[in-house]
């Protein structure tokens, strides 16, 4: 996917002014509330039209005001998901799913029905009708639905914030397979951080009707500027690894980057892809590993970067993947913390949070 943006778009007092390009395959756009975030969705989406420039998908113009080009929402082929999902209260499941399939042309087809009923796990529910599932189960058959236009890109507007944590933590799942599987564009707007990290490779930083900042999330937080807006947002690492065995009630895990971490025991069998959550305010420093200690986990690494922020001091470290860790100024003085420095991250099993 690539998706350039260089719009400017007035609604009332609100002004969106982003100018970028998007060009890996799935991309997360947070910011505080009223920042624009929506606002920029509905812009590729074609929803809103720009009062200037353009938008272009994959070398397909859909705006361009200097040339007075907007090709309408039903024919840029993307799938939406909205917040509330948005199904026809008098289909059953199956029909809503059918409608999204009958908008594309055979030819057009890249995911079949089946596929997508399995894959989402929602075959029991086709008979049922909207208002007799569970929010959850809404999310996912507005997914089914999405994913059956065969989109060039599909857009989720903050399509976990009415579950709460415990259908979140099952929707999230799904979306990374649809990533997985089918290969498809996600452009995913949340003001949820760690929902983001479920599925996204990159983020933009949208405050203010701006965009601030572009990529991993260790290459924004070395923006001292942006660590307050991050911290707001839930600031967290992703460790990615793969699963060693399970004894003792907890599972270890080899990490990318050559090191074995201990966290809470996991369903998955050994040798499966994990991917685990660590918040930076869990993790501990040291110059060397600590004897006598409960910590489970010691793990050497390198300091990439300091960055200071007020009271809030971030350290980027490189374990064979890059964790962010908060320390306090006094911790950078005294163990004189800077690029190049040899350290040891310290946290317990326990911290290391699972994800799908």
């Amino acid at each position: 996917m690539r998706l350039e943006i260089d719009a400017t778009v007035r609604r009332g007092t609100f002004t969106l002014q982003v100018q970028t390009t998007i060009d890996t395959p799935a991309c997360g756009v947070f910011g505080p509330s009223g920042a624009g975030k929506s606002t920029l969705l509905a812009l590729v989406a074609g929803l809103v039209r720009p009062q200037a420039g353009r938008v272009v998908l994959d070398g397909v113009v859909f705006d361009d005001v200097a040339s007075a080009i907007h090709v309408p929402p039903h024919r840029r082929r993307l799938g939406v998901v909205f917040q509330h999902g948005h199904l026809l209260p008098h289909l059953s499941v199956e029909s809503n799913l059918r409608y999204g399939e009958r908008l594309v042309p055979d030819a057009g087809r890249r995911v079949s029905f089946d596929e997508v009923v399995r894959l989402i796990e929602i075959g029991d529910l086709l008979t049922r009708v909207p208002r007799t599932l569970s929010g959850g189960q809404r999310q996912r058959v507005a997914l089914g639905r999405a994913l059956l236009c065969s989109p060039r890109l599909l857009l989720m507007d903050e399509p976990l914030a009415a579950l709460d944590r415990g259908l979140k933590r099952q929707i999230l799942p799904y979306l990374r397979r649809v990533r997985d599987t089918f290969a498809m564009p996600i452009l995913h707007v949340s003001h949820d951080l760690p929902e983001l990290l479920h599925v996204c490779d990159e983020l933009l930083l949208v405050a203010d009707g701006r965009s601030l900042a572009q990529g991993p999330l260790g290459r924004i937080a070395g923006d001292p500027g942006l660590l307050p807006l991050l911290h707001d947002a839930g600031m967290v690492n992703v460790l990615r690894g793969t699963v060693l065995a399970h004894a003792d009630g907890m599972t270890s895990i080899a990490l990318e980057g050559g090191s074995t971490a201990f966290g809470p025991r996991r369903e998955e069998a050994a040798g499966s892809r994990v991917e685990l959550l660590l918040r930076p305010d869990d993790v501990a420093l040291a110059l060397r590993p600590v004897d006598g200690i409960s910590l489970q986990n010691q793990i050497p690494g390198t300091v990439l970067r300091v960055t200071a922020a007020s009271d809030r001091v971030l350290v980027t470290v490189d374990i064979g993947q890059e964790v962010l860790v908060e320390v306090s100024g006094r911790t950078v003085a005294q163990l004189g913390l800077q690029a190049g420095r040899e350290v040891c991250i310290l946290f317990k099993a326990m911290a290391l949070s699972g994800r799908a």
